[in-house]
This record gives structure tokens, C-alpha cells and sequence, in this order.
């Protein structure tokens, strides 16, 4: 039987926990069953009730106490060994047969940015029929600093390439965006990633950046070349915020052409075409969470 599920990523401390919780109660007011499954064994403060723990197989604390490793080492071990004993996992989920998963992963951007163990997990699940999205959760605030900002986008880039899901990136709690400072640009900018080397100048401006002109350069460029980012806002507070994330997630991972749910053929159709304008996916956001003079930033001409 297929079944449907996010896997959610994301840099420490950028909600991804706090989202599963909200999409859970959401997905349970639509009608859906739902089971989380917590993959982060350094996880141990879990604000959701858990189907699945990867903690019952191996701890972090356990395995940094035994084998003398660090936190990053002894998550990667953690990973490898979960990986190994990928029967264990194939046991826990034939519980949760009819059910929409959500896997809360661990924080760790090395495990998917080029080592192969989360790649391997998320590509056993597929063999076994799961039909997943990967849900790329980063903070919105570093919109405000132009060098983080491009740090994003190749992590973002290099995640994608290396997953090898259906991926949506997502800049997680929009609503605290002017606390760090004022964009260069305004909010569809960073949302569509119009062109990277708009940066550069505000790169430059920066004594430590300025000097790295032409690695900067290259960089955006790589972004630019392969097109594939672009973000999401997210308000995990509000509910329509959590609507719209979940109809482009529900798109990606196949879910909103599947028969669990009662769809007409204008949803589908929708959905297939994407019929919300580009404009209306930040209007929210300009119209909540920025102030006059933000909203109005320096426009970008990419004609």
C-alpha cells in the first residue's frame, strides 16, 4: 500500500520539531491519519507525541558515553547504525500502514549535504513505496545578511542534490524577520531567488567579504546555473501560513492527485498548473510581518 509522508530537515534550532507538531494538528483536523517518527536520537525533549523513536534502537547520550565520541561524531555513528539495522525502522512503520508520516530528522547539515546514510534510509523508504517530499526548513532572518543569505542557498542546493527527493524550502518563522535588521531587497527576491549576483554589491560592502570578489562571484554564479531554489514563508502560528506550506508539499510528494482524500477536478487542476500567482504567495507576508519602508525595498529588473 502507498503511503505518503515529509521527511523534514533543517539546520539546528530552525523548527523543525515545532512543525511537525503544527502540520500534525492540522493534518488531524483535515482528517488524516498521522503518526510522527522521530530519526534526530539527540532529540530527547520531543513536543509532539511519537509513533516512532529512534531513540528505542540507540542514544546519542548512550553512544557518546560508550565510544567516547562527540555530538557530531555520535550522531553520525547513530545514523550509520540506523542504517544497518534498517529492519528495525521496516518493523516500527508496518504499524502505521494507513497513516501520513512525518520524519523528524536530526540537525546535523553534513548528513545531507555529502555523507550517503540519510541518502541510503530516505531511498530504502522509497523502495518500499513510500511517496515523500523533503521539507527544507531554514530561518528567515538570514535574508537580512546578503553572505548568510548565499550560504542558504548552497546548502539548500547542495541538499537537494544530494537527497534526491521531491524538495520544498521552506524559511521558517517569517514573522520574526525585521527583529534582524532590514532586507536589501524586498521578500519575493528571497522567495524566488531572482539572481544571486544582485548580492554581490551588498556583499562588498563587507571588509571581510569584499575581498573574496571573485569567489563570491562564483558562487552566486553556481546558484544561478542550476536554478533549482526557491522558498516558502512559514508562520508556524498561523494556520492559512501552514495551508499554503502543506498544498506545495501535498503537490510534491504526489499526495493531491492520490485517492485518500475527496478532491474535484479544479483542486487537481490547480495544483497541476499551480494557479496561485507568484505574488500572492508573499502577500501575507508583506502585508503582516514588514513595515512601509521594507516593504517598498530596492526592486530587482531581471529583464
Amino acid at each position: 500500500m502507498v503511503a505518503f509522508g515529509q521527511v523534514v530537515i533543517g539546520p539546528p534550532g530552525s523548527g523543525k520539531s515545532t512543525y511537525c507538531t503544527g502540520i500534525h494538528d492540522i493534518l488531524v483536523e483535515l482528517g488524516r491519519k498521522v503518526v510522527v517518527v522521530n530519526l534526530d536520537p539527540a532529540n530527547d525533549q520531543l513536543p509532539y507525541k511519537c509513533g516512532i523513536d529512534v531513540s528505542d534502537l540507540i542514544s546519542l547520550s548512550e553512544v557518546m558515553d560508550t565510544l567516547k565520541l562527540g555530538p557530531n561524531g555520535g550522531l553520525i555513528y547513530c545514523i550509520e547504525y540506523l542504517e544497518k539495522n534498517i529492519d528495525w525502522l521496516q518493523t516500527q512503520l508496518c504499524k502505521f500502514k494507513d497513516h501520513y508520516l512525518l520524519f523528524d530528522c536530526p540537525g546535523q547539515v553534513e548528513l545531507y549535504t555529502h555523507h550517503k546514510s540519510v541518502k541510503n534510509i530516505f531511498a530504502q523508504l522509497l523502495k518500499w513505496d513510500f511517496r515523500l517530499a523533503a521539507v527544507h526548513l531554514v530561518d528567515a532572518h538570514y535574508c537580512c545578511d546578503p553572505s548568510k543569505f548565499v550560504s542558504v542557498l548552497l546548502t539548500s542546493l547542495s541538499t537537494m542534490l544530494q537527497v534526491e527527493l521531491p524538495h520544498v524550502n521552506v524559511l521558517s518563522k517569517v514573522d520574526l524577520i525585521q527583529q534582524y535588521g532590514k532586507m536589501a531587497f524586498n521578500i519575493d527576491f528571497y522567495t524566488d531567488v531572482l539572481d544571486v549576483e544582485y548580492l554581490l554589491d551588498r556583499l562588498q560592502d563587507d571588509p571581510f567579504t569584499a575581498k573574496f570578489k571573485q569567489f563570491n562571484k562564483a558562487l552566486c554564479g553556481v546558484v544561478d546555473d542550476y536554478s533549482l531554489v526557491s522558498f516558502n514563508t512559514l508562520n508556524i502560528q498561523d494556520r492559512d501560513s501552514i495551508l499554503r506550506v502543506l498544498k506545495v508539499v501535498d503537490k510534491a510528494n504526489g499526495y493531491v492527485f492520490g485517492d485518500a482524500e475527496k478532491r474535484d477536478l479544479y483542486s487537481l487542476m490547480s495544483s497541476a498548473v499551480g494557479a496561485e500567482f507568484e505574488y500572492l504567495k508573499t502577500a501575507d507576508v508583506r502585508e503582516r510581518y514588514m513595515d512601509e519602508d521594507e516593504e517598498s525595498g530596492e526592486e530587482v529588473d531581471v529583464t
